[in-house]
């Protein structure tokens, strides 16, 4: 049974994935359709055609490796320098003929005019009006800002949906109430074994906390919340304790010692053990916080922030997985995965068996959110070949634009992305190489969510 869970993790996942593919697309096409672009294919996955179909002049389909997407805009490349589109010749089908130089001087050079050929290759006389490169800067924003805004909405709507009915499970409010006392003091590093005869007894088993008690003072301060307790438990080092906990509508005073043991405080980029005083009992957490649109887009701000420092770190962190592929290094247990540890986890919390179905449910459609949002933001990133980059070139071309007409200069035309053609392949180059590390990574050394 639980490897049926696992497999019915796995391919919700993938199906949630592909469907969100599918969307990011259609957020390029249909508003490159609407400004009078002409797009010619719309198709899910690389390699192979699988399947297609020709519906008007856009061809659909899908092929054999899915990891992502394309809709085929034509005109995305402006002509060069030597040709403008409304002189352009056309042959006997029809098609524009732009002139090519025999040879360039330099291999960037011979790259940018090889692809700016293949572009036009199957641009037709009756398109002119029709081409992606000639359309008023903001409307391209819109059609490059499409695919990724809707990942971002529907992490919206998927994080809006857990939150207001299972709720918010990182969003709780801990109250300062015992619900488990240790039997023995163990470091982070050790996990729950059991404990041994060598092992200290946990201080507030010694003291005689029990289940149900709510701590109200530590060492005489006044206690409100679970995270005053815990850090005033943690400076307290190898010191004298004296806890006042509210016990059957009384105070109960218990008086021993915390022990300093290695612990996780945090839970940042750099997680470690740090030895910290130790009392030994577990709060209750509460429920997860509930909320609306509102509250979903105060926690999405907060993953805003979290997310641009990941995609910062990115290539440092691929690298640091690098070395754990070699053995050089242990995997970091909070580092970046690929689309294949995605389904790995979802796989594990489809199968782990202390969660209940709900439980099960909420925690996959988050994991399908957090990539679905990863994957908007990561496209935003102003590099060509991402959506960012074609939008940062729309956005200069306008403000260009905009500068020579306030101050009534010649316009300086459309911007050539065709320029940034070698930034975009040794950036897609660097794309395949770290997903191919994070992949393998993932088939071989894991991360996994739960031990």
């Amino acid at each position: 049974m639980t490897a049926l869970f696992y497999a019915l993790g796995v391919i919700i996942f993938a199906v949630a994935i592909m469907a969100s593919i599918a969307l990011h697309e259609l957020g390029h096409m249909i508003p490159a359709k609407k400004f009078g672009g002409k797009v010619t294919q719309y198709f899910i996955g690389f390699g192979p055609t699988v399947w297609s179909k020709q519906v008007g002049e856009t061809e659909y389909g899908v092929k054999a490796i899915p990891l992502g997407g394309y809709v085929k805009i034509v005109g995305m490349l402006p002509p060069g320098a030597t040709e403008v589109a409304d002189e352009l010749t056309y042959d006997e089908q029809g098609r524009a003929t732009v002139r090519v130089r025999k040879s360039n001087t330099g291999m960037f050079t011979q790259l940018i005019s090889d692809a700016r050929a293949a572009e036009w290759e199957h641009i037709k006389a009756e398109d002119t009006g029709r081409l992606f490169y000639r359309l008023p800067w903001w409307k391209k924003v819109i059609v490059m800002s499409g695919g990724p805004m809707v990942n971002i909405a529907i992490a919206f709507f998927v994080f809006w949906g857990v939150f207001a009915t299972f709720g918010n499970p990182g969003d709780r409010t801990i109250e300062p109430v015992v619900t488990e006392v240790s039997e023995c003091a163990l470091p982070s590093t050790e996990g729950d074994r059991a404990c041994t005869a060598e092992d200290p007894i946990a201080p507030a088993r010694a003291m005689g906390m029990e289940v149900g008690d709510r701590i109200v003072a530590f060492n005489g301060e006044r206690i409100g919340s679970w995270d005053e307790l815990a850090s005033l438990i943690r400076s307290n080092d190898a010191g004298q304790a004296q806890v006042v906990v509210e016990r059957d509508g009384r105070e109960v005073t218990l008086r021993g010692d915390t022990l300093v043991v290695p612990r996780v405080t945090s839970a940042g980029d750099d997680v470690e053990a740090k030895p910290v005083g130790f009392l030994g009992m577990r709060p209750d957490l509460g429920d997860p916080a509930t909320g609306g649109p509102v509250y979903t887009l105060q926690q999405m701000d907060t993953m805003l922030v979290e997310t641009v420092k990941s995609i910062a770190h990115l290539p440092v962190k691929v690298y640091d997985v690098g070395k754990a592929l070699l053995g050089l290094q242990e995997r970091d247990p909070a580092g970046p995965v690929s689309i294949v540890g995605g389904g790995r986890f979802a796989g594990e919390i489809a199968a782990e068996e202390s969660f209940n179905a709900t439980e099960k449910l909420a925690t996959l459609f988050m994991l399908i959110a957090g990539f679905n949002f990863f994957i908007g933001m990561f496209n935003f990133v102003p590099l060509l070949p991402l959506d960012g980059g074609h939008i940062a070139g729309a956005l200069w071309e306008g403000l260009r634009r905009t500068w020579a007409k306030v101050f009534r200069r010649p316009d300086p035309g459309y911007v050539d992305v065709a320029k940034l053609l070698p930034v975009a392949y040794v950036m897609a180059l660097a794309f395949v190489g770290m997903a191919i590390v994070l992949i393998t990574a993932d088939i071989f050394i894991p991360i996994h969510l739960y031990s």
